[in-house]
C-alpha cells in the first residue's frame, strides 16, 4: 500500500462504487484505458485482484471489500480535515450530504436556504427519496445526515425530533363528508384510497390506524409522490392521508379540503439521524445545531390555508 498513491484509491472508489470502468471515468473526467491502468497498478502493489469480473459487471473481491472501506475512511477523513482547517480560519466550509424522506421536501429546502445564507462556502448535496431507499443509504453510509419521519428500528442510529409531522385526511372539496365535524372513523369504512407506495412511512402509520378501528378502504391508487396524490385527489379518485406540510403548496383556491375524522390527525415526529458511532463532519454538526434551533419557525402549515367548504 506504500506504494499506492490518493488518485489510484479515488479511481478505486469510484470504479467499486459504480461497477463499472466506464462509469467511473466518466464521474473523473478521465479516459476508459487511465481507470483500467491505476486499477491494474494498484492491484499490483497490494498483490492480490480487487475486482472479479461477471458479465459486464464489476466485483469486489474480498480484498476490494476490506480496501473500499479504508478509502471510504481516508476520504472522510481527509474531507473533515479540511473542513476543520477552514473552519480555523474563520470560513466555515465543505459539502453537506443530506438524504430525506420525499414529504420533507416540503420544509427542508427552506432550512437549508437560510442556513446556506448563513454560510454560503458549504455545498449541499440534498437527495429525496423514500423510507427503503433511506435506508440503504443509511447501511452504505453515503450522507452525513437524514431526515425522516420512522427511524428503523434495526439500525445503530442517533435521532432527534425536531419537528411535528401531524397527518391528515384529504379529499375533494365536494366531497360527500367535506365540512362536516367529527366524522366517524367508521365513514371512511369502503371509501376509495389513494395511497402512498409499499415502505412509505405514511402509508404504515395509516394502515396500523385503520387496522386498530377495524376500519377496511379500497386501494384505487398506489403513488410515489404526494403532488400525484393530491392531484388524483382534485380529479375525484378518491381521499388519502398526507403529512399536513403537504399543505404548504395549497391556498384559499385549492381544490382540496381536510376532513375532521376522529383519531386524525396522526400525531407523528420529523427526525434528524446520523449513524450511531459516526463523528459528525464540522458542517453537518452546524447544520444539525442549526436545524434544531431553527426548526421552530418552519412549523406544520395551518389547514386553514385551504379554501373553506
Amino acid at each position: 500500500m506504500i506504494h499506492a498513491t490518493l488518485h489510484q484509491l479515488k479511481v478505486f472508489e469510484a470504479t467499486a462504487r459504480h461497477g463499472s470502468f466506464t462509469r467511473a471515468a466518466e464521474e473523473l473526467f478521465i479516459t476508459q484505458p487511465t481507470v483500467s491502468s491505476q486499477i491494474k497498478q494498484l492491484t499490483k502493489a497490494i498483490g492480490l485482484p480487487l475486482f472479479e469480473q461477471i458479465g459486464k459487471r464489476l466485483y469486489l473481491t474480498e480484498a476490494g471489500k476490506e480496501l473500499l472501506q479504508t478509502c471510504q475512511e481516508i476520504f472522510e477523513r481527509l474531507e473533515n480535515f479540511e473542513m476543520k482547517v477552514a473552519d480555523l480560519k474563520g470560513t466555515r466550509q465543505g459539502q453537506l450530504k443530506l438524504a430525506v424522506i420525499t414529504t420533507a421536501k416540503y420544509f427542508i429546502p427552506r432550512i437549508l436556504g437560510s442556513f446556506c445564507q448563513q454560510y454560503p462556502g458549504i455545498d449541499v448535496s440534498l437527495k429525496v427519496t423514500n423510507h427503503q431507499q433511506i435506508q440503504r443509504r443509511m447501511m452504505e453510509n453515503q450522507d452525513d445526515l437524514y431526515v425522516l419521519s420512522h427511524p428503523p428500528d434495526s439500525m445503530d442510529l442517533s435521532t432527534q425530533p425536531f419537528l411535528d409531522n401531524p397527518l391528515v385526511v384529504i379529499a375533494p372539496r365536494n366531497h360527500p363528508l367535506a365540512g362536516k365535524k367529527k366524522i366517524p372513523i367508521a365513514n371512511l369504512d369502503g371509501e376509495a384510497f389513494i395511497m402512498r407506495e409499499p415502505g412509505s412511512g405514511t402509508r404504515q402509520a395509516v394502515q396500523n390506524l385503520f387496522y386498530k378501528h377495524g376500519v377496511s378502504v379500497e386501494v384505487r391508487l398506489e403513488l410515489g409522490s404526494n403532488e400525484a396524490i393530491k392531484h388524483a385527489i382534485a380529479g375525484g379518485l378518491g381521499i388519502s392521508i398526507l403529512s399536513q406540510h403537504t399543505l404548504i403548496s395549497e391556498g384559499k383556491d385549492s381544490e382540496l379540503t381536510v376532513l375532521d375524522v376522529e383519531h386524525f390527525p396522526i400525531k407523528r415526529r420529523w427526525y434528524v439521524a446520523y449513524l450511531g458511532g459516526k463523528k459528525l463532519s464540522v458542517v453537518a454538526q452546524a447544520f444539525l445545531d442549526y436545524l434544531l434551533q431553527e426548526s421552530p419557525k418552519f412549523s406544520v402549515p395551518p389547514v386553514n390555508l385551504l379554501a373553506k367548504v
